[in-house]
């Protein structure tokens, strides 16, 4: 694909799914990163211009800042904004909500994320599940981490012809880990104050027909988020008609816990050994071997990786926005390709 037929991307926040998005805009055929603006002129920032790509400054406050240390400023947000094609906000809760007002005024789609509210964009994205609504929109929201799994998991049971409903607990990290130094809960679990958690509703945003409800408790760790779900079945399945549910979506990937898996750090050494960058890890990874079935009643658990899963959605979310790919089959493939997603099996997995 030449040049002039990639999608200009601009990045506005470079923390961490900004970077990683970055990362993962250079590694697709059909985009290219035309910039990232932040506020920010710390060592994150220092990446942008050291890796060769346009540094623009989010306020005059950051501009003074990147100049102090010696950045060299491509030029203003309004200027990053009017060279792209999408612009995909990953500031902290809030900044996206309102860096929105410059994004339609300049008559540019945009993507926000999951801490922003459902309203700000009007539509949430998940690619399994609302990619073909968000065909052409001025903006969607890629919904939080726990959300994105949650759409993935009951969604694959859904299509399967599964699922009645759904209630979960998720055992949330408290920080994450580049910053646990700054903050952050030490040797104790702290309930979250609203019941139910934000999640359920986050997931019917995504898909209205989903009967999910969570509660979240927030524990002294920072590599991961722990969820575990009980799920009323339609109809009494079989373990293999479970996990061949699972298996048919590419983002969801199967860990024998016996193999030594068994635990999030094992996991997130796992990604390392592979050589994903930043031990990323894009698809939940759900345990084939604690998975039990009772009748109609469904029972699980799986990791979510708060820094890496929404990556690919966000991706998909480019391409929806920028209406040059109609098939939300077509972008999944090309996504998961490039990011090496549904190239690996945890070992001693059951081959298909």
């Amino acid at each position: 694909m030449s040049t002039a037929d990639q999608i200009k991307v601009g990045i506005v926040g470079y923390g961490v799914i900004g970077r990683r998005v970055a990362e993962s805009v250079l590694l697709q055929p059909d985009m290219a990163l035309a910039g990232v603006a932040d506020v920010a002129a710390d060592w994150r920032v220092a990446q942008v211009t050291h890796h060769g790509t346009p540094l623009f400054a989010a306020s005059g406050e950051g501009r003074a800042a990147m100049e102090t240390a010696g950045l060299a400023v491509a030029g203003s947000l309004a200027d990053l904004v009017g060279m792209a094609d999408v612009v995909v906000d990953c500031t902290p809760k809030r900044r996206g909500a309102a860096n929105a007002e410059l994004y339609r005024r300049l008559g540019k789609p945009f993507i926000v994320q999951g801490g922003e509210k459902h309203e700000v964009a009007g539509h949430s994205f998940v690619a399994e599940a609302s990619y073909a609504g968000a065909l052409g929109r001025e903006a969607t929201r890629v919904v939080s981490c726990n959300t994105t799994s949650i759409v993935r998991t009951l969604g694959a049971l859904k299509r399967a012809g599964l699922l009645v409903k759904a209630r979960g607990t998720l055992l949330r990290r408290t920080t994450d880990p580049w910053e646990s130094h700054l903050g952050g809960i030490v040797n104790t679990l702290v309930p979250e104050p609203q019941l139910p958690s934000h999640q359920g509703p986050d997931a019917r945003a995504v898909d209205p027909d989903l009967d999910v409800v969570t509660l979240a408790i927030q524990v002294p760790e920072t590599l991961g988020h722990l969820h575990a779900w009980s799920v009323e079945l339609t109809r009494p399945a079989s373990k293999e008609e479970i996990l061949a549910a699972f298996s048919a979506s590419s983002r969801i990937l199967l860990v024998d816990g016996r193999s030594g898996l068994s635990a999030l750090n094992a996991i997130k050494e796992w990604m390392a050994d592979e050589g994903r960058p930043h031990a990323n890890l894009y698809e939940v990874a759900l345990w084939s071997n604690l998975l039990a079935v009772d009748g109609r009643e469904l029972f699980y658990s799986y990791m979510v990786d708060n820094q890496a899963i929404v990556i690919p959605e966000t991706i998909d979310a480019i391409r929806a926005l920028a209406g040059r790919q109609a098939d939300p089959t077509t972008s999944i493939a090309l996504t998961n390709q490039t990011l090496g997603i549904g190239s690996l099996r945890s070992p001693g997995q059951p081959m298909e």
